[in-house]
């Protein structure tokens, strides 16, 4: 009899601390959320305002953009709580740092994707003077050159070395890397002639695109992009399954109940979509994509697999 009661007593308990648990996801959010992402004045860190603004306008919350050093976005949020007060907005640097060294927090492991926000293209341009007008041509340029021409970075690790070093583990050709301090040094020395190209970022390299003071071959993504119209990919234009995108996204820590994962996605996507925040983002440099956490949950498990084997075999390390 006293077991008897004991399990009918435990078994009360616990639906009664279920019922909390659904009532609290039911009635979520009850408190301010914060998005943690890196220092003001990137694309990421503007993007997470503009979602704040529109969350909490939905919600009746306060949302609150935490920035945080690029290097510290990821290990801050894994020590957060699985309730969906605390979200991440990162993206390629997040999984790109804790491939190239050891870091606190594994991506696949510690975070929970709630969706894709932002896509962001590079081009592949060269000095006017380079005799190639396309991809194909470049190859066959470099592959009849090899260890003499140059092509210009931000730095190791930077988004255009990546998209570099990618193009030549895919063509086997030897273009020697020369690292700048930031991607305006890389850009003013492919202007000058210093060296011959780079893939750059599009806000790094479109005004001179349309100044004539460099000339675009290709857009790096999988598809065209309207931040550089008209100009093919470099997957269409040359080298067949290329593809490379400055991404971000926005995570929930691991163990966030599926209720709140799927109240969050609808809000933020319902956030980016807006025409005026599309426009915003747009203005910057990049653009908006949304995914489900599933198919976030795809491309990331992609994108590490893929990066993981070109930093290994080819040596990316960071500064």
């Amino acid at each position: 009899m006293f077991l008897s009661r004991f399990v009918v007593g435990m078994v009360s308990i616990g639906l009664m601390m279920g019922a909390d648990g659904v009532a609290a996801q039911q009635n979520f959010p009850t408190k301010p959320i914060r998005i943690i992402t890196a220092l003001p004045g990137g694309a990421g860190d503007v993007t997470a305002r503009l979602i704040s603004l529109g969350m909490a306008s939905s919600l009746g919350q306060s949302v609150i953009v935490d920035n945080r050093p690029s290097n510290m976005t990821g290990e801050t949020a894994m020590k957060a709580q699985p309730d969906g007060y605390t979200l991440l907005l990162d993206g390629n640097s997040l999984w790109f740092t804790s491939l190239m060294q050891k870091t606190p927090y594994d991506v696949l492991r510690d975070f929970a994707p709630i969706t894709l926000v932002l896509s962001s293209p590079c081009i592949l341009v060269v000095h006017p003077s380079l005799p190639a007008n396309s991809v194909k041509e470049l190859i066959a340029l470099a592959q009849t050159k090899p260890g003499v021409l140059n092509y210009g970075s931000a730095g190791h690790a930077s988004a255009p070395h990546f998209a570099m070093e990618l193009f030549k583990y895919m063509t086997g050709v030897n273009v020697v890397h020369i690292p700048y301090k930031g991607a305006g040094a890389a850009v003013i020395d492919v202007i000058s002639g210093q060296i011959q190209m780079m893939i750059g970022t599009a806000p790094s390299v479109t005004p001179n695109i349309k100044a004539g003071k460099l000339r675009a071959l290709a857009v790096s993504t999988a598809q065209p992009s309207m931040l550089a119209p008209g100009l093919p990919t470099i997957s269409a234009s040359g080298l067949p399954g290329y593809e490379f995108a400055w991404l971000n996204g926005v995570f929930a820590v691991v163990r966030t109940p599926d209720a709140i994962i799927n109240r969050l996605h609808q809000e933020i996507v319902r956030a980016v979509s807006q025409p005026d925040v599309k426009e915003r983002i747009f203005n910057i440099g990049t653009e908006v994509i949304t995914s489900t956490p599933e198919g976030f949950t795809v491309k990331l498990k992609s994108e590490t697999a893929k990066w993981g084997k070109l930093i290994k075999e080819v040596g990316i390390r960071a500064d």
